[in-house]
């Protein structure tokens, strides 16, 4: 009787590995490198990059709560603005009463002075953000347009609250005094408080790439983008993450009201809708639901429109809506889009 040996099983297939999409970041430093000869003088290239780079990291933290809204809810939330602005005017109770520690010449007393007007800021964002959901986006998930004008009404009404609250007069809101003036290198001033502006958009960007892509909780969000009903299957509950999501970037709104109120020297209540066209074009520019696309973007527009102030001025007011249209010519879905719909 012959007997037949058994096979031996076959190794494992290795799955393909993904490949890398690197592209989009040689956008920020070919852009750069080539605006180098173009403006002429390196001392005047490095004023005008520092500054668009500052510019674009603050746009990142206002528009980075919102394309993850939108790419995990699937939610058009046109009143993101608000909580810009809530966040600014939540920051003035810290920063108003506490004015004579921003006057010390005391580095460590201003910038906790700062740290603290941030936590109040995002603290009250938050708490806003998630009312904002429960109340007005709760009832109206799934339809679009009906989002729109709700979270629109939604804008306006905080407006005229904060008018309420506030005071309808636009509130100074000065620097604290050891981030005035400028840092001079050779002949390139570089303006302080831009320098902390891109360490506070740095520290974002890495803290939610870390909490993204190395942890239990960033893995539902990346992979309730992907796929919600997935996720749901598993036994995980994707509305909590809707909630904690829109309270996180209601929170990130509110800190990069605080920035862009420090960085105009200014508030008022309407600061909210005037950013929001800037933060949507990122949004398009990155990739619906995609915070890596989001944060080039973001850079890109900023410096796109610092280059153009200064090379040819009558072109900067539309050189965002010149970069958008070359990015979807480019891309339709936009440098790294993280949806499927």
């Amino acid at each position: 009787m012959t007997t037949i040996a058994p096979s031996a099983p076959s190794a494992p297939t290795a799955l393909p590995a993904m490949r890398r999409d690197l592209l989009p970041l040689l956008l920020v430093p070919a852009l750069m490198l080539l605006m180098l000869p173009l403006v002429g003088s390196l001392p005047t290239w490095v004023t005008l990059t520092v500054a668009g780079l500052a510019m674009g990291m603050m746009i990142f933290i206002m528009a980075s709560g919102l394309t993850l809204v939108f790419g995990l809810m699937d939610v058009l939330n046109f009143g993101h603005g608000a909580f810009v602005a809530v966040g600014a005017y939540a920051a003035t109770m810290v920063l108003l009463p506490m004015r004579w520690a921003l006057e010390a010449d005391s580095l460590l007393l201003n910038l906790g002075v700062l740290g603290l007007a941030m936590l109040v800021a995002m603290i009250v964002t938050a708490l806003l953000g998630w009312a904002f959901e429960r109340i007005i986006i709760m009832p109206v998930y799934g339809q679009h347009l009906k989002q729109i004008l709700i979270t629109m009404g939604g804008m306006i009404v905080a407006e005229q609250l904060i008018n309420v609250i506030w005071g309808a007069d636009q509130i100074p809101l000065p620097l604290p005094s050891t981030l005035r003036g400028a840092i001079v290198i050779g002949d390139a001033a570089i303006e302080k408080y831009r320098l902390v502006a891109v360490v506070v958009g740095l520290l974002v960007f890495a803290v939610m790439f870390m909490v993204l892509n190395r942890t239990k909780i960033g893995l539902l969000i990346r992979a309730g983008v992907e796929n919600r009903e997935m996720v749901e299957a598993l036994g995980y509950r994707v509305r909590r993450l809707f909630v904690a999501v829109f309270a996180a970037g209601s929170a990130l709104a509110g800190l990069g009201g605080v920035m862009w109120g420090l960085y105009k020297e200014t508030l008022s209540a309407s600061m909210g809708s005037e950013v929001m066209v800037m933060v949507f074009i990122v949004i398009i520019i990155g990739g619906l639901g995609s915070v890596g696309g989001c944060f080039i973007g973001a850079l890109l527009m900023a410096l796109v429109a610092n280059y153009a102030g200064f090379l040819a001025p009558k072109l900067a007011l539309v050189s965002n809506i010149g970069l958008m249209i070359a990015v979807l010519l480019w891309r339709p879905a936009g440098l790294y889009s993280a949806t499927r719909r």
